[in-house]
């Protein structure tokens, strides 16, 4: 193909005919120009298709991984909801001035209230090894990418509130560790001694109620609650709705 284009070129000028040789020439150019053009738009072509292929992998990874996360938030949610329901039937039971065979009932609602740490552990490994290798910028829906860039930083939130929920926690566990309280009893009334432990119960019984009765108690309670009730819905239920928005925006990018 070049050497027919040298020869007709050489013949051109062996002719004289230079008008006729500049519009040849025009025209080489131009077939030239649309020959790389046609090559640039091949490779831009290969190239967004690679790209897009590797962004519905990424897609499809976190479509997987923003499910889990739901899920175990919901978990979460459910677990947190019932420790403070249960404190809060703690305070009802005590308002009633029980008496000692209501001490069981007590020690049951106590180690449902407190023995259950509320700490939310999402699934992050796509989503961190996209950021560190820079892939993120392969999303190319910006509401999508957004969102996931501010997924960390929204859950620094969520790592400081469940701190002060786990230290109003802390402070009712400590009640129990003083000299007028005592764990064991609660161990053994809710059968973590034996079935749990493998210990036999005291043949000594220590009661609780002066502690539940105590205003310190009282007051460490209501914290607890209002604290758990306040997690649940200024920080999960906001984060539930992020991940649901998500998981909707991820799901309208996978290819069917």
């Amino acid at each position: 193909m070049i050497k027919f284009f040298r020869r007709i070129r050489y013949n051109l000028i062996e002719k004289n005919k230079a008008g006729q040789y500049l519009k040849y020439a025009i025209g080489e150019i131009i077939l030239v120009v649309i020959g790389i053009l046609i090559a640039l738009s091949i490779n831009n072509y290969n190239e967004d298709r690679i790209l897009r292929k590797k962004e519905q992998t990424y897609l499809k990874s976190l479509q997987a991984e923003f499910l889990v996360s739901q899920k175990k938030l919901e978990t979460l949610m459910e677990v947190n909801r019932n420790s403070y329901e249960a404190a809060k039937k703690i305070l009802s039971v005590v308002d009633k001035n029980p008496s000692s065979d209501l001490e069981e009932t007590l020690s049951q609602l106590g180690y449902n209230s407190f023995a259950f740490e509320i700490a939310y552990y999402p699934n992050n490994a796509v989503l961190n090894e996209m950021i560190s290798s820079g892939s993120l910028r392969d999303i190319t829906n910006d509401d999508l990418r957004i969102h996931l860039a501010s997924w960390s930083s929204f859950l620094e939130s969520i790592k400081i509130q469940e701190q002060d929920l786990r230290l109003e926690r802390e402070k009712i566990r400590d009640m129990f560790r003083r000299n007028n309280a005592s764990i064991r009893t609660v161990f053994d009334q809710t059968g973590i001694s034996n079935k749990v432990m493998g210990i036999e119960k005291s043949n000594v019984f220590n009661s609780n109620m002066e502690m539940f009765r105590s205003r310190e108690f009282e007051n460490n309670i209501l914290t607890f609650i209002i604290t758990s009730i306040s997690v649940e819905g200024e920080h999960y239920m906001p984060l539930l709705e992020k991940i649901k928005t998500i998981r909707s925006l991820i799901d309208s990018e996978v290819d069917s």
